[in-house]
């Protein structure tokens, strides 16, 4: 069987690898910029510790799982990580990402969701999804890029940020589910809808 556990991805521009403790000051860039921290659900990290700690949490625990896709992004050619992109194994199969802004509009993500998703598909995930908050579209696209479709709207107070966001619902079908919809977000929220010409956006 192939490892299922973070197994490494190579596309034209990068290669996808797991974290490493020797990637906790590269972490701490990534998580510690206010601007890309916008639209992230934790808060900006403001030391090395809490770069230590975010690791050991986020990263070290998911690798003793026997399926994990926790990934580093990093350009061939330098093996520092600039991004992080992942799905992880909870029911929802949540895709997710961060980028160092001076990396931002590159079709970075792009590239390297595609990756992903092609190897989680491989491996038998049967669907992901994806949120963004609606002040973010430009997320909302680079999921459309990647071949999800917008399904649903709801609202959430947000952990641990503890603020009210209104998030879109993608998500991308791998099996034979037809147009099944991942409804734990909606039914949970007492505010839900679906949107109308967004795609667009």
């Amino acid at each position: 069987m192939a490892d299922r556990n973070t197994p490494q991805l190579e596309t034209e521009r990068l290669i996808l690898r797991k974290f490493t403790e020797n990637d906790i000051e590269a972490l701490y860039l990534i998580l510690r910029d206010k601007e890309v921290n916008t639209f992230l659900p934790w808060f900006p990290l403001q030391s090395m510790e809490e770069a230590k700690a975010f690791f050991d949490a986020r990263y070290a625990a998911e690798y003793e799982k026997p399926q994990a896709y926790a990934y580093a992004i990093c350009l061939k050619g330098d093996s520092c990580p600039i991004g992080y992109i992942k799905v992880d194994m909870e029911e929802g199969h949540d895709f997710g990402y961060g980028l160092r802004k001076e990396f931002w509009h590159r079709g970075i993500v792009t590239e390297a969701g595609k990756a992903v998703l092609a190897q989680v598909k491989r491996d038998g995930l049967p669907y992901v999804t994806a949120t963004h908050d609606i002040n973010n579209p430009r997320s909302g696209g680079v999921m459309r890029q990647l071949g999800m479709e917008y399904r649903y709207s709801y609202e959430e107070q947000w952990q641990p940020k503890d603020f009210l966001v209104t998030f879109r619902m993608y998500q991308m079908n791998f099996q034979e589910q037809g147009e099944y919809v991942f409804r734990k977000y909606w039914d949970e929220s007492a505010v839900h809808f679906v949107e109308t010409g967004i795609y667009t956006v």
